[in-house]
């Protein structure tokens, strides 16, 4: 990536930009009252097709389900619904605001899982922060859903919620603060080595920031082949080695504590860069929080990922004037924009076709490999290591490829082959884009003004 290949905003410019949607979206959330509403798929060609939908006629399938429970998945939405399930407390960076005030935040997920991915999501906002009732909720509300997706839920009881869960339920039970985020930073991963000529088994790979997202970050770059040995996590306190005791009564962190550093370094983020190959940053707003001099002690061409929103633990242009070859950030105003939209609807789309059970790791390993190879046909560069959200294509890749995956692992209720795969995922993602701009077009959904 050339510096020159990004328009360069000075300080205040890039804060007026990254302040602009939020500006609107105080105008445009009033407007519309919200952005999702429930819209009917089946024909209503006169009033007696009631009679079918609803009494008399709906006993039938209903006591068709009585005798198979799985026909529910025939006779419903069940199969295409999921719950976008959040208790209030890590919202988008703003802490724990509670459920009322993070209700646009779960609407906003409702819209892109069934904008990208053909899903329909119903946003649950619980009046409980304890985590054994928000698991009892939960699990109460199996029969209603096809999946569910754990949101902004602070750590580290997100970790035992969604362990329980999966443990409990026979449905899929994903985090996407934890699974997604780590699923497209993996992908990113891939494509940039690609372009450096390294192995993700010999990188040294530093992740600033221990919260939900870096941990399951971490473990998916274990997963896919990094060496437990050469990652360093960095938190607010330090360096993450097997004498921060402060950590025992965290879990995951402990964990890392004992897996992780083989050299058992100690410090902070500076000391940690040295000789490093990547930086995987999931920390918090900068944009001085890492300093150029140490990126300039990094090895030669040096991958940083700093995806803090809205703005990057540092500027994109300084990371390449200190000597980074590839940058990426969760912006997408800057190339290399890391999102986790690029992967949670594709991978649910393919989860739902297939009715898997679960999530697994590998599932979300062909994801990020099936986001990386539709980059590399398009053509890789330091300015593109992933596809964009407005490449719809991509979504149905992933979805294929996850449910390939699901099927492989035996974790599927139905197998299909990849062509029946590729139809499913195809008509529900293109049906949902075209739905959109059809009632747009014909003011069924108002236009702003």
């Amino acid at each position: 990536m050339k510096i020159n290949s990004m328009k360069k905003y000075s300080k205040e410019e890039l804060i007026k930009k990254a302040n602009k949607p939020q500006e609107d979206a105080l105008k445009m959330h009033p407007f519309y009252g919200g952005k999702i509403e429930t819209s009917l798929k089946a024909c209503v060609r006169n009033y007696d097709d009631f009679a079918i939908w609803y009494t008399p006629g709906v006993a039938a399938p209903c006591k068709d389900i009585h005798k198979n429970p799985e026909k529910v998945f025939e006779h419903t939405n069940k199969g295409n619904t999921i719950a976008v399930v959040t208790d209030g407390t890590r919202i988008l960076g703003l802490g724990n605001i509670g459920p009322e005030a993070g209700m646009p935040v779960m609407e906003g997920k409702a819209m892109l899982f069934k904008y990208l991915g053909g899903v329909d999501a119903v946003p649950i906002c619980l009046k409980t922060t304890d985590a054994d009732e928000i698991i009892k909720t939960i699990t109460y509300l199996e029969p209603s859903f096809g999946g569910i997706n754990l949101e902004d839920i602070e750590q580290p009881k997100c970790f035992y919620i969604l362990d329980e869960l999966r443990k409990r339920m026979s449905i899929p039970v994903w985090h996407d603060d934890q699974q997604g985020t780590a699923t497209v930073c993996l992908a990113a991963l891939i494509n940039a080595l690609k372009i450096v000529g390294k192995k993700i088994s010999d990188v040294k790979i530093v992740l600033l920031g221990a919260g939900a997202a870096n941990i399951r970050i971490g473990w998916l770059y274990i997963k896919y082949g990094a060496k437990p040995g050469n990652l360093i996590y960095v938190d607010s306190k330090g360096i993450l080695h097997k004498g921060r005791e402060d950590l025992k009564n965290h879990r995951e962190k402990w964990e890392m504590c004992n897996i992780t550093n083989e050299k058992q370094i100690t410090g902070g983020l500076k000391e940690a860069l040295v000789g490093a190959d990547v930086l995987s940053a999931a920390s918090t707003p900068g944009p001085d929080l890492i300093k150029k001099e140490w990126i300039a002690t990094m090895n030669k061409d040096a991958i940083v990922f700093v995806t803090a929103n809205p703005i990057p633990e540092m500027w994109p242009w300084d990371a390449l004037e200190a000597g980074a070859r590839i940058v990426a950030t969760g912006r997408s105003d800057f190339p290399n924009q890391v999102n986790n939209s690029l992967g949670f609807p594709g991978i649910f789309r393919g989860a739902l076709d297939v009715r898997a059970k679960t999530i697994t790791d590998e599932m979300c390993i062909a994801a990020a490999e099936a986001l990386a190879k539709y980059a590399q046909k398009k053509g890789i560069s330091e300015d593109y290591i992933i596809p964009t959200m407005d490449e719809p294509e991509v979504y149905i890749e992933e979805a294929v490829a996850v449910a390939k995956m699901a099927i492989k692992q035996n974790i599927a209720r139905i197998k299909l082959s990849e062509k029946e795969l590729r139809k499913s995922a195809e008509e529900k993602i293109l049906r949902a884009i075209r739905d959109t701009k059809l009632r747009m077009k014909n003011g069924i959904i108002k236009k702003y003004k």
